[in-house]
């Protein structure tokens, strides 16, 4: 099981940080900037994001092939949308407040604005979303690899687990439910640590 662990965990790491720098970077761009760049940006946003990140998954990988990290990249372009919703709202709200019209005043120009001053604003943001991030790309690689999408046969992960050992249920039912826990187990834990770690960012922020 804690072999396992590492091809369970190494995917939805890369997810959630891949997704986190693209959402992290085309949300602050779009949010300080706002206008046309906004508008582009959104739109294109919201055309990605009415997209199954999960089915289009299954879709690419039953039709391309290439298992596992061919999933992982499919997600992590699929799961950015969020990531820009969410920092893009935060920049938005961050661009209005004093302390940004005073570094404009100052002739800092707007790309050191948005990097230095922005962004360690929405840092608590991105550091909880990322976190729910791995949640989610854990349950999808997970599921792609209980339907034989995923970690190719004989690989030590949970989801794979779960579906080789539907067999011996009877037999050893904790095959089975062992896997499954730790991954119920693992999704509840990230997401209580993602919601913990906002708190504590967002009171030093406010200090």
């Amino acid at each position: 099981m804690l072999f396992g662990s590492r091809t369970a965990l190494a995917g939805p790491l890369v997810v959630a940080v891949g997704a986190g720098v693209l959402g992290t970077a085309f949300g602050l761009l779009a949010g300080y900037r706002g206008g046309r760049v906004d508008g582009l940006t959104m739109r294109c946003i919201d055309l990605v994001y009415a997209v199954p990140p999960l089915l289009v998954a299954i879709v690419v990988v039953g039709v391309f092939g290439g298992g596992y990290w061919l999933a992982v990249v499919v997600l992590i372009v699929l799961s950015a949308p969020a990531d820009v919703r969410v920092v893009r709202s935060a920049a938005m709200a961050q661009r209005e407040l004093p302390y940004v019209a005073a570094a404009r005043t100052v002739g800092v120009g707007g790309l050191a604005i948005a990097v230095r001053h922005v962004l360690p604003n929405v840092t608590p943001t991105v550091s909880a979303n990322v976190l729910l991030q791995f949640v989610g790309a854990l349950i999808a690689l997970s599921g792609l690899a209980f339907l034989g999408l995923g970690a190719p046969a004989g690989t030590p992960d949970w989801g794979l687990m779960i579906a080789e050992n539907r067999s011996v249920l009877d037999l050893n039912p904790l095959a089975m439910v062992v896997p499954a826990l730790l991954i119920m187990g693992l999704a509840v834990a990230m997401t209580v640590l993602g919601d913990r770690t906002y708190e504590i960012l967002s009171d030093r922020g406010g200090k």
